[in-house]
C-alpha cells in the first residue's frame, strides 16, 4: 500500500557523458515521495522488462524519463528518421 503514496520515477540510461548529468539531477530532485529506478541500458538486465519498458514507452533516444508510467514529453522525440538523414544529403553524393 505503501507505493500508492510513491510517484514512480523510472529513468532510462545508456550510462554515457550525457546520460550521467541527468541521472544526477532526478537523484539530486527526487524527494521522499519519488521511488526512482535507474535502467542502464548499455547493461543487460537480469529480465527482459527494460526491453520491454522501452518499447511500452516508446524511447527512441537516451537519456529517457517516464513518471507514473507515462514518458515525459521531453523525452518523446521521434529519433533517428530515414527521411531526416535523406534531408541533410546522407546517402547522396556532394
Amino acid at each position: 500500500m505503501e507505493n500508492q503514496n510513491k510517484r514512480k520515477i523510472e529513468l532510462f540510461t545508456a550510462g554515457c557523458v550525457v546520460c550521467e548529468p541527468v541521472v544526477e539531477m532526478v537523484k539530486s530532485m527526487a524527494c521522499s515521495s519519488c521511488e526512482v529506478i535507474i535502467y542502464n541500458l548499455s547493461q543487460p538486465c537480469e529480465t527482459n522488462e527494460c526491453l520491454q519498458k522501452v518499447k511500452t514507452y516508446g524511447i527512441k533516444a537516451l537519456p529517457a524519463i517516464a513518471v507514473n508510467g507515462k514518458l515525459l514529453s521531453c523525452c518523446q522525440n521521434k529519433g533517428i528518421s530515414v527521411d531526416e538523414l535523406r534531408k541533410a544529403g546522407i546517402g547522396q553524393p556532394v
